[in-house]
């Protein structure tokens, strides 16, 4: 019997080697990279499989059947059968208005959960482990909720094979530039004197898939400190290469007061898609004009003004999703001169009035002046880079006047629109400059007259007993010649 049973599983042995040197038949598992070009960080792509098939050695899908990414109850109901579908769609491209019609088509047909999911990197993107077919690949919904300078990626449809692929997203992007105040050229920051009126330039671009938007929003929102105030010129230009048009009209112009330290200029349109001869390469610049006023920032915090756009970011959505731009931020400097009326003891001295002047075209213009009072400190408030003069307009009793103190203001701004020296050069004087506060100081010392005698005081005596001393002096001397 024991005989019997060992045959027996030398028999079952022998057939399960047999069968184990077989090669085993199944479909084939050869798996395909996609690599996505041109993706930044942090977007959570879903990928779909729409059809699946076989590869052939040309890259033809064929034996087209509905994919697993795909709700199958219901697609055929919609789309009718998948190879039917698939021929309707052969040699259009991934642009072409077929394509992205169906793109979207299928986004209410595809199953909760994607076929595959991966997390974008920075520069490039692979999607690997794919089976013959062809997929969807699009953002996650809801992903780049109040993610700033993000935009959706525009739906990608691809048959599964290895390839590289440059995805279709980019941001509109945003530049804000202050005029300087000696000059028509725009940087980050400038000099100008309080009552000057600061005029600003904004340029936005548009996204490289502006075309697959139904509808897009534009909106440039402007903070500005309280210190300057809007004059209500903004002007709206579209430029198309060389060609400039005022669309001022097609734009909203709205004041708001968020807080208690900044104004909201907004200048927009939720539509810009109504506008005529607006590409992905149009650009749009806007203009407009502040006075910067008394409450400004003296100093190396300057008197800032930011700006980013507000923008829809997802191309295939009603929603009216948005986003915004990375703030883009200017400054405007300016800077106190700060008198000290000192008697020579270092004392101060009532009784002085001051004239300061500013060298314009060559020519000194008046910018304030202090009549003379109980006042020994006299702030001259809001001033910039230049040539200035100033003058002791009265001058205290008994005191000799101040010479005019001709001086030069200069601060250094660098690249990043930083104010980083402050300086003020005299040939006749001395002052502190301190570039964090903005505060450029003088001490004017007045040094008393030399006075001369009063008529019937002892300056009288003194000349009466001078005067007899040179007549009996005299006398003296005639006679003494008299008896020679």
């Amino acid at each position: 019997m024991m005989k019997k049973i060992k045959q027996l599983l030398m028999t079952i042995l022998v057939f399960i080697l047999a069968f184990a040197g077989l090669p085993v038949v199944s479909a084939d598992t050869t798996t395909y990279t996609i690599q996505l070009n041109g993706t930044t960080a942090g977007h959570t792509y879903d990928i779909y499989q729409i059809f699946s098939g076989t590869l052939d050695a040309s890259n033809t899908l064929t034996n087209i059947e509905w994919g697993s990414g795909i709700e199958k109850g219901s697609i055929e109901f919609y789309m009718g059968q998948a190879s039917e579908k698939a021929a309707s769609l052969s040699g259009k491209s991934n642009d072409s208005e077929e394509a992205k019609a169906f793109a979207k088509e299928l986004i209410p047909r595809l199953k909760s959960e994607p076929t595959k999911t991966v997390t974008s990197e920075a520069g490039t993107t692979i999607i690997s482990g794919l089976e013959p077919g062809y997929y969807l690949i699009k953002d996650r919904e809801n992903s780049l909720s109040n993610k700033h300078g993000e935009s959706y990626t525009s739906l990608i449809l691809q048959v599964a094979k290895n390839i590289n692929i440059t995805i279709k997203s980019s941001v509109p992007t945003l530049t804000k530039k202050v005029k300087s105040s000696k000059s028509n050229t725009y940087s980050s920051a400038a000099e100008y004197t309080i009552g000057d009126k600061v005029y600003f330039e904004l340029v936005a671009t548009l996204p490289s898939n502006y075309a697959d938007y139904s509808d897009y929003t534009l909106i440039f929102s402007n903070f500005m400190s309280r210190a300057m105030t809007y004059n209500h010129d903004a002007q709206v230009l579209l430029q198309n290469g060389s060609e400039v048009t005022d669309i001022t009209n097609e734009f909203y112009k709205s004041m708001f007061y968020p807080n208690a330290q900044e104004n909201n200029l907004e200048v927009g349109k939720y539509d810009i898609k109504s506008i005529p001869n607006i590409s992905a390469s149009s650009k749009f610049i806007l203009r407009y004009s502040v006075t910067l006023g008394e409450e400004a920032i003296f100093g190396s915090n300057g008197n800032t003004n930011r700006a980013t756009v507000v923008y829809s970011n997802h191309p295939y959505s009603t929603e009216g999703l948005r986003s915004q731009t990375p703030w883009a931020v200017t400054k405007v400097y300016t800077y106190q001169l700060k008198v000290n009326k000192v008697k020579e003891n270092q004392q101060a001295l009532a009784g002085a009035g001051f004239t300061l002047y500013k060298k314009v075209n060559n020519q000194y213009t008046e910018i304030k002046k202090f009549e003379a009072g109980s006042e020994t400190t006299f702030d001259f408030k809001g001033l910039d880079s230049g040539d200035y003069k100033l003058v002791e307009s009265t001058v205290p009793a008994g005191y000799n006047a101040m010479k005019d103190i001709e001086f030069t203001i200069s601060g250094t701004i660098d690249s990043t629109g930083a104010l980083t020296n402050l300086t003020a050069t005299s040939a006749n004087a001395t002052f502190e400059t301190d570039v964090n506060t903005g505060i450029i100081t003088l001490k004017v010392v007045n040094k008393q007259g030399a006075l001369l005698p009063n008529t019937g005081g002892i300056g009288t005596t003194i000349l009466y007993l001078v005067g007899t001393s040179l007549v009996l002096g005299a006398g003296v001397l005639f006679v003494v010649k008299k008896r020679v």
